[in-house]
């Protein structure tokens, strides 16, 4: 009996003990010692209660072994075999830091999907796991490589997530699109292999496969407000590929993606408690950086994902404004579980430390202003209050008031945008001392 995305139920366990079976992300998981002490990617777990409860060949179909403990006898291919998966040749990018100039480059909106390398027969991921797509959406395309997203829409990506991963080859894969942006076994210039993609999309009646945009860059003030248009709409931010590149495989400076905010990942180390409005629910994720660095993150959950979080050990991307002095990232902002990409490994008695990417200098500002907004509300008997602030620049802006008003605002200006954030993080701990909890 599957569980929809978000759901979860209780199963007896052995003698007394009541285990709890969970979906998330597309993931299932159990509350048992034995699915939680297993050294294997989550999404390769089990233990007897989901296969009781899945059924042992649905199970087995998951995860690709009927034991998770020992690799399956028969089948084939890698996860069948107990073996790690190949994965495929992809183009990677790097960061732009302001230190090239990009007119005359290709641009192209930066989709919020799930990644997905189109071998010719099946799509695979990064890490060379496959996706099961119903026949009829791979109907029509071509036999031959292509790089692209799976994708839903903007604001959508924990929902993509969710359907690409199931492998009950759903109706729910209506809701996505294979948006090809290259053809990577088609040695010749970008532009040349653009033009493949176009022609063999066009060709074909594939229904559910777009060809990506692309345009030129004029110039920084045109690359600058394409990006505040995507992200003014919800998108994530730009891809830009250097005209007459070649399709390398790994990371490339001939790739590069420009966004006002960070993205990283880190690893869920404990579920802290709510309290008021998310009292008896989840409250934040304590989550662990590569290199030891721990921090909560407690916006961008939502309601469904307060009461079935991502399990303990599960890999998450976060966004963030920028690192403190300390590489703590500021404002962090949950996005999603990532599926497609492995935790670093360190050298044996060695800690692995994160590489960042060094800050523009001043004169080479963020390509949008950089605003947050944080609201955070108090719900204790009577009182019903909430307290918002919003970074804009060098100053910030607060309100405050009864839940359901306008309430007041206050505005104060600092000398620089650091000395602004870092006023608003110590109102911001001061206010969660207070029993404020964030609502944003």
């Amino acid at each position: 009996m599957t569980l929809e995305d978000g759901e979860s139920t209780e199963v007896q366990g052995s003698g007394s003990a009541r285990y709890r079976l969970r979906r998330s992300g597309g993931v299932y998981s159990c509350s048992c010692p034995a699915w939680r002490n297993q050294s294997i990617a989550i999404e390769r777990r089990t233990c007897k209660h989901l296969r009781k409860h899945l059924g042992d060949a649905e199970e087995t179909a998951r995860v690709g072994a009927p034991d998770p403990r020992k690799p399956a006898t028969g089948g084939t291919g890698a996860a069948a075999r107990g073996a790690k998966p190949t994965a495929p040749p992809l183009l990677l990018a790097h960061t732009w830091e302001n230190d090239v100039d990009l007119a005359g480059w290709w641009m192209s909106e930066k989709l919020d999907g799930v990644r997905a390398y189109w071998d010719g027969r099946a799509f695979i991921s990064r890490l060379g796991n496959p996706y099961h797509a119903p026949e009829w959406f791979v109907a029509g395309l071509p036999p031959i490589p292509l790089d692209g997203e799976l994708w839903s829409g903007r604001k959508k990506f924990q929902r993509t997530v969710s359907i690409v991963r199931a492998q009950d080859r759903s109706e729910h894969w209506k809701e996505v699109s294979f948006v090809v942006f290259d053809a990577p076994a088609h040695d010749a210039p970008f532009e040349d292999r653009l033009d493949l993609v176009h022609s063999v999309l066009s060709e074909r009646t594939c229904a559910h496969a777009l060809r990506h945009a692309h345009e030129r860059v004029r110039d920084v003030a045109h690359l600058r407000a394409e990006l505040a248009r995507v992200e003014a709409l919800g998108g994530e931010g730009l891809m830009l590929r250097r005209p007459g590149s070649r399709y390398e495989v790994g990371r490339s400076s001939s790739l590069l993606k420009v966004k006002s905010f960070h993205d990283a990942e880190a690893r869920v180390v404990e579920h802290l408690a709510g309290a008021g409005r998310h009292k008896g629910r989840l409250g934040a994720l304590l989550v662990e950086m590569p290199d030891g660095t721990r921090f909560s993150v407690g916006t961008g959950l939502s309601d469904d994902e307060r009461e079935s979080p991502p399990p303990i050990g599960a890999l998450i991307t976060y966004r963030y404004q920028e690192l403190s002095n300390d590489g703590v990232p500021r404002f962090p902002s949950y996005v999603g579980v990532r599926h497609d990409a492995d935790w670093p490994a360190s050298p044996a008695g060695q800690v692995h430390k994160t590489k960042v990417a060094p800050k523009p200098p001043a004169a080479a500002a963020t390509p949008v202003s950089s605003v947050q907004t944080r609201r955070f509300e108090l719900t204790e008997g009577a009182s019903s209050k909430f307290w918002e602030i919003e970074v804009r620049g060098a100053e910030h802006t607060v309100r405050f008031g009864r839940i359901g008003t306008q309430g007041q605002s206050r505005t104060k200006a600092f000398a620089s945008a650091e000395a602004a954030s870092r006023d608003a993080e110590q109102l911001i701990e001061e206010k969660t001392r207070k029993g404020y909890v964030a609502a944003d």
